[in-house]
């Protein structure tokens, strides 16, 4: 199934791309999310205003995205959860979450769409999250999970 990518897909694609995948992931995951429309020989215009929707979105270039990796890899970034006894939170930090802090310590906006967690946080304590701010650029970011 040929599908244009509307939002960012980790592993696949982003907004804009037109990539091919096997029919079940496509039409029971990614068009009833609204990640991804149908492709079809019209779907050359619907390609270009995403792309130029993203790019208006987007970090405007490379040497800004290496300006605020430096600033997020500088700092240790915190985020207050309530948690039980035993350290163990009541949930996961999500990646709103983290983008929020980002966005606090840094002064510089961060979507939770390009931040990648590998595994769910859900102990208090440190761990670490990468950050896409642009195609060539990603950061490593050390967040600290407190007790609120």
């Amino acid at each position: 199934m040929k599908l244009i990518l509307t939002q960012e897909v980790t592993g696949l694609g982003g907004p804009g791309d037109v990539v091919e995948v096997k029919d079940g992931y496509g039409r029971n995951y990614l068009v009833p999310r609204g990640v991804a429309i149908r492709w079809t020989r019209g779907g050359e215009k619907t390609v270009e205003s995403i792309k130029a929707a993203r790019t208006s979105r987007a970090v405007r270039d490379h040497d800004h995205a290496a300006e605020i990796k430096a600033k997020l890899e500088a700092s240790t970034v915190n985020v207050a959860v309530k948690a039980g006894e035993g350290g163990r939170l009541f949930g996961a930090v999500t990646p709103a979450d983290i983008a929020s802090a980002l966005t606090e310590t840094t002064g510089e906006a961060v979507d939770k769409r390009t931040i990648a967690v590998k595994n769910p946080i859900r102990s208090l304590g440190n761990h670490e999250v990468s950050v896409r701010l642009h195609d060539e650029v990603s950061a490593t970011v050390a967040l600290n999970v407190v007790k609120a």
